[in-house]
């Protein structure tokens, strides 16, 4: 079904945008927000939410005149059981972004992202219909954590940053080819040209069991399936997933990190006692916005 005509709720045909369907990531998205003004992004932020979303969430967001856009929330036909990883139920919707054709340039963000530096050349980045769909950076398929539940073959030796370790300087610039070991990108960090086009094959996927029932990893599974070796591999550095500060420690720099993406749990704002040093540059960050809103006389607990 073809989405309706919508008007941009921001004065910008380029955006970022983010998911929320509760309160449970809005803590991260406050401090994403704030860190995205403090990189001096040129563009906005717009946060696109689901008739999940709570009117205290809501109330949140106008507070601090956070533009939002309600996104249907969308589901497969049939998909697999995630109750080892809830979270991949509402990841669907992360999908939604490339049907927002009033915008000529959406780039996706995890509200559970903290913005180090400016990446405003992501709006500009070249992507065109046929090989180069979207742009994303590879999902790290080491499985640090041994989790039980993940597949057999995701193991280091087909993790493309594992490829990377002679090549440091490279990984910092771009990522492995899309096609490289299981050719799995992270759906944390998506560069997108809305199209219908692009948009009907996401529908059609999502509509076949016989795919859906297959995708460990919801909507990251669907894109690296349906445009398989079709996407732009960008640096880590743009999705700097926490867990390669060790894992993969032989690429990662701390002064080339433009993005931490906080995979996994606890989040940053679950657990003030981390000892992960990207938490406290997280619980650093949202310290100076709180000063911020203080100042301007806001202070609602968030």
């Amino acid at each position: 079904m073809t989405p309706p005509p919508r008007n941009r709720v921001v004065d910008s045909d380029k955006v970022w945008t983010t998911l929320l369907t509760n309160t449970k990531y809005l803590p991260g998205l406050l401090a994403l927000e704030y860190s995205l003004r403090a990189s001096k992004s040129a563009y906005p932020l717009v946060v696109l939410y689901t008739d999940t979303f709570s009117a205290e969430g809501h109330a949140a967001l106008d507070l601090r005149g956070i533009a939002k856009q309600r996104i249907e929330y969308l589901l497969p036909l049939a998909g697999k059981d995630y109750s080892n990883d809830e979270r991949f139920y509402d990841c669907w919707s992360k999908l939604q972004p490339f049907s927002l054709t009033e915008y000529s340039r959406v780039v996706q963000l995890d509200s559970d992202m903290l913005v180090l530096q400016n990446m405003d050349e992501l709006m500009t980045l070249p992507l065109d219909n046929d090989e180069r769909v979207f742009a994303a950076s590879h999902a790290c398929v080491c499985n640090p954590l041994q989790k039980a539940h993940y597949p057999r073959d995701w193991i280091p030796d087909n993790c493309a940053y594992t490829s990377q370790h002679s090549t440091p300087s490279l990984a910092a610039e771009t990522g492995a080819a899309a096609s490289f070991g299981l050719g799995i990108l992270n759906g944390g960090l998506q560069v997108v040209n809305p199209s219908l086009e692009t948009y009907d094959i996401i529908l059609n996927t999502i509509r076949s069991p016989a795919k859906t029932l297959n995708y460990d990893f919801a909507d990251q599974s669907l894109l690296s399936d349906a445009f398989a070796g079709r996407w732009v591999p960008l640096s880590y550095k743009y999705n700097a997933l926490k867990t390669m500060r060790w894992c993969h420690k032989e690429i990662w720099r701390d002064d080339d990190v433009k993005n931490v993406h906080y995979i996994l749990a606890p989040k940053p704002w679950e657990d003030r006692e981390s000892s992960d040093p990207t938490h406290t540059w997280w619980w650093e960050f949202n310290e100076r916005r709180l000063a911020d809103e203080k100042e301007r006389g806001l202070k609602d607990g968030w």
